[in-house]
């Protein structure tokens, strides 16, 4: 499937008091790097918007590994996984020193109408082409 990564460094502000990654800051690395890939994909949320659709995340999976400690260069990657009826996304932060895998985890997003807020069942058509554009260049 199609995949993005940000790379970033663990700055001291993102620690807990056990001086490792505060587990509530992955949610943010997920976040930029699934932006990473919708950048690709050309739908991020002003395009989504447009197309008259919002995709809220409504199941969120984090399985910690390793900690991430002050300095440390990591590197999350976002892959689309499903886009049918919803979009899932799983993801990887791995220290890009030693290539150890961090932390896992995956979303879940379901397509709703911006207007109405009522569920689509359906993934929009625009959507759809633009994964099946980006997984033929890819092929």
């Amino acid at each position: 499937m199609i995949s993005a990564s940000i790379e970033t460094r663990v700055q001291f502000y993102d620690l807990d008091p056990m001086e490792i990654m505060w587990h509530g800051n992955y949610v943010k690395l997920f976040e930029e790097a699934r932006c990473a890939l919708l950048d690709k994909l050309e739908y991020n949320y002003p395009q989504m918007r447009e197309d008259g659709f919002g995709w809220p995340v409504v199941d969120l999976r984090v399985k910690y590994v390793a900690p991430a400690r002050f300095g440390m260069r990591i590197r999350v990657t976002a892959t689309l996984r499903e886009y049918l009826n919803r979009m899932v996304i799983d993801y990887q932060v791995v220290d890009i020193a030693t290539k150890a895998r961090l932390t896992k985890g995956q979303t879940t997003m379901v397509c709703v109408a911006a207007d109405t807020g009522v569920m689509q069942f359906e993934t929009p058509a625009t959507f759809r082409c633009k994964v099946e554009e980006q997984s033929d260049q890819a092929a």
